[in-house]
């Protein structure tokens, strides 16, 4: 269940504005807006997951699709990336919609999911070694303080009230599934209140989230609160996709029919993704039930809008389902942008990494690792993302034990040799006799988005690893978070620009932007690029390989999203 706050004024106001002021409403079986009945058709796109200049025609086209609302995550993580460094600015501004005629219903967290590292919570809350995420214990009531007063100075003035499109806002999202503190959601109840500008009335609402109408869900929601509005928050219109697996797709046929009969019951929707995006850098999130996945760089979800904002079948489809709920004509389909196929690009020059360090910050010593989060980089806020180089002297060789410390993903190399890799699965590599450098290159591969081990989402070597059962001592730890600054410094040029294919796993930038990961194993074997990252010209582009290096880059005009599996026959899909 998704619980929805519901925002109105109550003060002695001028009739000729009172329409306006009474905002949206969930007093009876149907909600009203501005006073008149109102059915929400909402579609969600994560401004963050998509360029800025491509926000506009993202939202023409759900606009017509029939669409009248949008409903958006905002990620903590984003905005506050440093303890009280705040960024709202730019491809981080939350005006998003007022223009275009679109209600908006936010979902400002704090924690979201959203397939997006610690569910959108800043790492540098897990520097504090007791800290428990999502509950009332003060070191995260504080912080949560701090960002909401800051956050809602900034979305006030884009409320209903104050003439703004928020007509409703989301505070947290799926506690049910968490529920670690009964005083938790009361907390974040009364950090809210103060949203509107003047007083307000606050009303919740549950809803649900589903992919198919199975275990009578809907009628359940009647049950539990009568004479209010039925709401489907998170229609599933297909799904994410983890490293290793099948592509999941959700055919358009087996999602109209379940979209039309939920219309046809008078309940309002929620499709989740209208439009998915891109996962651009290091913010993927990951599953953990056991196993730890990761999932990838491209959110296209088999969304009705894809990747590249293409309208496919499913949009079509849907397209013609809502008009019927239209009095007027739809408005007509913005024309997609050009793609384009460039030439192969020829690599002509290589940095290896050992070379780049040079350009790095002076590495910190400590006789004992030390986690990613608590590195004294970044202001004291610690490495939020990217890779942590550790290093150590070793005088023989033997066999090195990780005891599972590694988090995610460790290349071991003993001196100029590249012994093994070390993860969740693979715990010991064989390290040769001799004197020499020993290095763990460790890649945060994103941080668990949702269940129950949020609070163990500390990366980079979180404990002793073991050379013939001795704790290895004394490293030197390198941040290697790819920020602007570092690749500015050690750039190499090629040019033009590109998609992987045939390389092994890494991270590509173009003109100084982050595209993401890649990995042979798939499901996914291509990258986004969008058009407003390119120059006319020569393009810069940088590839950090961690395996193989292959002699050319690769464009294409459609994406290979590996093998499909159908997600309508999954059964986690059915009820969250």
């Amino acid at each position: 269940m998704v619980v929805i706050f519901f925002l109105s004024r109550r003060h002695h106001l001028d009739v000729r504005r009172m329409s306006r002021l009474e905002g949206l409403k969930a007093d009876s079986s149907q909600f009203t807006l501005e006073g008149k009945p109102f059915r929400i058709l909402g579609g969600s796109v994560h401004y963050f997951r998509v360029p800025r200049a491509y926000w506009e025609d993202r939202l023409l086209k759900m606009k017509a699709c029939g669409l009248n609302t949008l409903t958006t995550y905002v990620p903590w993580n984003l905005h506050e990336p440093e303890r009280g460094t705040f960024n709202f600015q730019d491809q981080l501004d939350l005006n998003l919609a007022a223009q275009l005629g679109l209600w908006v219903i936010l979902r400002p967290g704090p924690y979201i999911c959203a397939e997006w590292d610690l569910g959108g919570l800043p790492s540098w809350l897990l520097q504090d070694e007791e800290m428990q995420l999502r509950t009332t214990y003060p070191g995260f009531v504080n912080a949560v303080n701090l960002y909401f007063d800051k956050l809602i100075s900034v979305i006030k003035p884009l409320m209903f009230e104050g003439g703004g499109p928020i007509i409703a806002v989301q505070v947290e999202n799926e506690y049910g599934s968490f529920a670690k503190d009964d005083k938790y959601m009361p907390f974040i109840k009364n950090v809210s209140v103060l949203l509107p500008v003047v007083i307000i009335k606050m009303v919740s609402l549950k809803t649900v989230n589903l992919q198919r109408l199975s275990f009578g869900a809907i009628q359940h929601l009647a049950d539990i609160q009568p004479q209010k509005p039925l709401m489907v928050m998170e229609y599933w219109s297909g799904w994410f996709d983890v490293w290793g697996e099948h592509h999941h797709v959700f055919y358009a046929e087996d999602m109209l029919a379940v979209v039309s009969e939920i219309l046809d019951r008078g309940v309002s929707i929620n499709l989740y993704m209208f439009h998915g995006g891109t996962t651009f850098g290091f913010m993927n999130g990951a599953m953990d039930f056991g196993t730890y996945k990761s999932q990838v760089t491209s959110y296209d979800y088999d969304a009705p809008l894809s990747e590249a904002g293409d309208c496919t079948p499913k949009y079509h489809h849907l397209r013609n389902l809502f008009s019927q709920y239209h009095s007027e004509h739809l408005p007509g389909v913005p024309s997609s942008p050009e793609r384009k196929a460039y030439g192969p690009a020829l690599i002509q020059q290589h940095l290896s990494l050992w070379d780049v360090l040079q350009f790095s910050d002076k590495p910190h010593r400590s006789d004992r690792p030390v986690n990613m989060e608590n590195l004294p980089v970044n202001n004291n806020n610690g490495q939020s993302y990217g890779y942590t180089l550790y290093e150590t002297t070793i005088t023989g060789g033997g066999a090195l034990n990780s005891r599972n410390n590694i988090r995610d993903r460790a290349l071991v190399r003993a001196y100029s040799e590249c012994v093994g890799c070390l993860d969740y699965k693979t715990h010991e590599v064989a390290i040769p006799d001799g004197k020499r450098t020993l290095s763990f290159l460790v890649e945060n591969c994103g941080r668990v988005n949702y269940g129950k081990a949020l609070d163990e989402q500390r990366k980079g070597i979180v404990g002793d690893i073991v050379l013939n059962n001795t704790p290895l001592r004394g490293f030197s730890i390198s941040c290697l978070d790819m920020k602007p600054s570092f690749i500015k410094r050690s750039v190499i040029w090629i040019k033009t620009s590109f998609l992987p294919k045939f390389w092994g796993k890494g991270v590509i930038f173009v003109n100084g932007q982050n595209l993401g990961r890649y990995w042979f194993i798939g499901p996914q074997h291509f990258l986004y690029l969008p058009a407003p990252w390119l120059r006319s010209g020569e393009n810069e582009i940088i590839v950090f390989e961690e395996q193989r290096v292959h002699d050319k880059l690769l464009f294409a005009e459609n994406p290979d999203y590996g093998k499909a599996i159908d997600v309508y026959k999954l059964p986690f899909c059915t009820l969250l």
